[in-house]
């Protein structure tokens, strides 16, 4: 575990993924960096030794993967974001939590869809709502060509309409 801010842990650990450190996972929640290494025990050693650092639990990573760590108790809707991993998201309203060295963003926010989804887009991710109830639809919305192309290709695999008709999105 190491403590610094978010600009600061997306920062290391864009400069750390171009360096042979066995880095195997990293979160950070705004506070804490938490990096999971993996490999030969002298490599896992050294790279220990270089980066420093409290040691973490195991089940950390288990608690994270399950929703079950303290962020993921918040009320506020849960929203998945995959952007490039260094994106800065300053204007996003909510908490974030950080994970999969950054591509992947947990994100407690009473913000409605259409903001999420537009900040998010503008670094060119897209998000998805974890939360019932919050978006008509909690995927992203296709773009008409894409949306297209997906009728097109159901309409090929699946001309009866029988799988899983209107599941994913209403219009497929």
């Amino acid at each position: 575990m190491l403590h610094m801010d978010s600009a600061l842990a997306l920062a290391r650990l864009a400069e750390w993924g171009q360096q042979p450190i066995p880095i195997s996972a990293a979160s950070h929640d705004g506070h804490v960096l938490r990096l999971r290494l993996e490999g030969g025990e002298g490599s896992v050693a050294a790279a220990r030794d270089r980066l420093g650092g409290e040691l973490l639990d195991a089940a950390y990573w288990q608690q994270l993967n399950a929703h079950r760590l303290p962020f993921f108790d918040d009320p506020r809707p849960l929203w998945r974001l995959c952007v490039p991993a260094d994106s800065r998201l300053p204007d996003l309203p909510g908490e974030q939590l950080i994970d999969w060295g950054g591509a992947q963003r947990w994100l407690k926010s009473d913000a409605d869809g259409q903001t999420i989804r537009a900040i998010t887009m503008a670094v060119g991710g897209h998000a998805t709502c974890y939360s019932q109830g919050v978006v008509d639809s909690p995927f992203e919305p296709l773009a008409a060509p894409v949306l297209r192309y997906h009728q097109a290709l159901k309409t090929r695999l699946d001309p009866q309409g029988i799988f899983n008709p209107g599941r994913l999105y209403a219009e497929l």
